[in-house]
C-alpha cells in the first residue's frame, strides 16, 4: 500500500473512530500541528481535530464517512471523495472531497475540505 493510500485509510479510521479510539486514531492519522479547514470549520492540532470529528459524529449519529472512488495522488498530496452514509438505510446526505498534504512520516499535516452536498442545502 502506498503512503498516500495508507494516509487516506488512517484519515477515515479517525473520522469513524469510536469515542474511546478517537484520540489514538487522530494521533495516528495527523501530525501534532496538523490543520483541517473546510467551509464550516478551521482547526489545528490533535485536540481541535478530535473535537471537530466528535462534533460531526454527534451531529450525525449512526453515520460513517466512506471513501468513494480512488484517491488521486502525487508528491506529498492526495485528493479523494467521500460520502457520509447512514449505517441504517444507506442514504448519504453529505458528500465532498478533501485534499491532504502528507508530512515526511506519512501522517497528514493539512486538510483542505470541500463540501459538495449538505443536508438541507
Amino acid at each position: 500500500m502506498s503512503a498516500h493510500q495508507d494516509a487516506v485509510q488512517r484519515y477515515f479510521a479517525a473520522w469513524n473512530a469510536t469515542p474511546e479510539e478517537l484520540n489514538e486514531a487522530v494521533a495516528a492519522a495527523f501530525t501534532e500541528d496538523a490543520t483541517y479547514t473546510d467551509p464550516l470549520i478551521e482547526v489545528s492540532g490533535h485536540d481541535q481535530i478530535a473535537a471537530a470529528i466528535a462534533g460531526a459524529q454527534q451531529q450525525f449519529p449512526g453515520f460513517a464517512f466512506t471513501l468513494t472512488g480512488t484517491p488521486d495522488a502525487h508528491h506529498d498530496l492526495a485528493r479523494f471523495t467521500w460520502d457520509l452514509v447512514s449505517r441504517a438505510d444507506g442514504s448519504a446526505p453529505a458528500a465532498g472531497f478533501d485534499v491532504v498534504t502528507l508530512a515526511d512520516d506519512g501522517r497528514i499535516r493539512s486538510v483542505s475540505g470541500f463540501l459538495d452536498r449538505l443536508p438541507g442545502a
